[in-house]
């Protein structure tokens, strides 16, 4: 892509950058999710050297994913209780402390225990950062907020093994986790110098009135009962499934099927990587509520298109255009899902609402570790390929009935409030409930 249309894609971004508060989070956020990434490798090292089994890395992997899948309810409707800013320093200053136990202790139990508390940490953390961005920047920066973020995400692990190939070169695995562990404390000292994700309107009455669990509950009524942020909320764990079994898949079929090396095999990660990063910094554009619809639900196609392509391809240089498209749509979906979820939801319920969708999609991914080495294992690489890009199409095409009718409007009218609303939330019962963002300005506080 020419170097013009490169600077066009991410002006946005460039723009928000100009804020200091922006730069400051960003700057945060980039080292660590590049920690993150590189303590991935060294994670996998030293559990596999304190635990000579391939079921040693099934347990730290799934220790990263079973706190969001147990408590992500929970940890959304904590962000909806304090300050965000406050919830998104103490997740880092857990996941700090985290990793620079990983680095001293030397039993494998300490180590799964160790990965939980971390994976606890990011649980905590993600919902509390997604419901205090709108308020980092002006309404007008939100797409290019949310689309930075994911893409420092996915950068961090793309480029995080680099860093470890470099460091292991010279230094231990337990020299990454403590590394990783300082990347979090100054992550956490440069939030705490922010003013971001304050306690939304309602949250000391919610605080008084009702419990952490009792506010979680309305959380997950709230997304039951919207049939919009459902359909997203579900359409986007089902596309996720389906992409884990690739993630399965895609060794087998770099090796067996196209005969690639592994650097062969690097590069095809690599490809989709790069396409992921490239489809997160896409939504730094958008803004209404139909064009938001639209970008998700190309990302659905998009996705299943990709992974279609790379169960057909012949030849590796094919596949790796195929991995790549399959990346941007991954990309697109999940940035998409974030800015649809943050325009739509009240400031009152969005940290449970995403904690909610962090589980989801976390059950998601658990589950098709399980099912994509079965499906592998009966019917090959192509097959499962194949298998996960007719789910991904089918995803696509009953999101795409689901909301045909919905967020036609960019600037819908203002809904009337119902007359004796619940406790602790307001009711989610269509999406006709649902006001966009900027009107919950007046009655809400999104910003310090």
């Amino acid at each position: 892509m020419p170097r013009g249309r490169c600077l066009h894609l991410i002006r946005p971004q460039l723009e928000l950058l100009r804020q200091p508060s922006a730069r400051l989070f960003f700057l945060a956020h980039a080292q660590s999710s590049l920690g993150t990434g590189a303590a991935y490798v060294g994670l996998l090292l030293i559990a596999y050297e304190r635990f000579r089994s391939p079921w040693a890395i099934t347990l730290v992997l799934l220790a990263d994913l079973v706190p969001a899948m147990l408590l992500g309810p929970l940890f959304g409707a904590a962000a909806d209780r304090w300050s965000r800013r406050r919830v998104a320093v103490l997740a880092d200053v857990t996941r700090a402390g985290a990793f620079l136990a990983l680095a001293a202790v030397d039993s494998f139990e300490a180590t799964v225990v160790l990965a939980l508390v971390a994976g606890a940490g990011t649980g905590l953390y993600r919902p509390a950062v997604l419901a205090g961005l709108p308020s980092l920047a002006e309404r007008i920066y939100l797409p290019a907020a949310t689309s930075l973020f994911e893409a420092l995400d996915n950068l961090g692990l793309l480029l995080g093994p680099v860093v470890a190939a470099a460091v292991l070169a010279l230094a231990s695995p337990e020299t990454l986790m403590a590394a990783n562990g300082i990347t979090f404390a100054i992550s956490a000292l440069l939030l705490a110098r922010l003013r971001f994700g304050e306690r939304p309107a309602g949250a000391e009455r919610r605080r008084r009135q009702s419990s952490l669990l009792a506010d979680a509950h309305d959380g997950l009524l709230a997304v039951a009962r919207t049939r919009g942020v459902r359909a997203v909320a579900f359409a986007t764990s089902a596309v996720l499934l389906f992409a884990g079994i690739f993630n399965v898949a895609e060794l087998l079929l770099a090796t067996d099927e196209l005969g690639a090396t592994s650097a062969g095999f690097s590069a095809l990660v690599a490809a989709f990587g790069l396409g992921i990063l490239g489809g997160s910094l896409s939504g730094g554009r958008t803004s209404d509520l139909p064009t938001l619809k639209r970008g998700f639900l190309l990302g659905l196609l998009v996705t299943g298109l990709g992974f279609a392509g790379s169960a057909l391809a012949p030849a590796l240089p094919l596949a790796l255009v195929t991995f790549a498209l399959a990346g941007a749509g991954n990309g697109l979906i999940l940035v998409h899902q974030r800015l649809l979820i943050q325009t739509l939801v009240p400031d009152e319920l969005l940290g449970r609402v995403l904690g909610i969708t962090d589980a989801l999609a976390s059950w998601a991914f658990a589950t098709s570790f399980l099912a994509g080495g079965a499906i592998v294992a009966l019917a090959g690489s192509r097959p499962a390929i194949l298998i996960a890009a007719t789910g991904a199409l089918c995803v696509w095409a009953s999101a795409g009935l689901v909301l045909s009718g919905t967020w036609t409007d960019p600037n819908p009218p203002l809904p009337e409030k119902p007359a004796n609303p619940p406790a602790g939330t307001a009711p989610l019962s269509s999406d006709h409930e649902i006001a966009p963002y900027g009107q919950h300005e007046a009655s809400s506080s999104r910003g310090a």
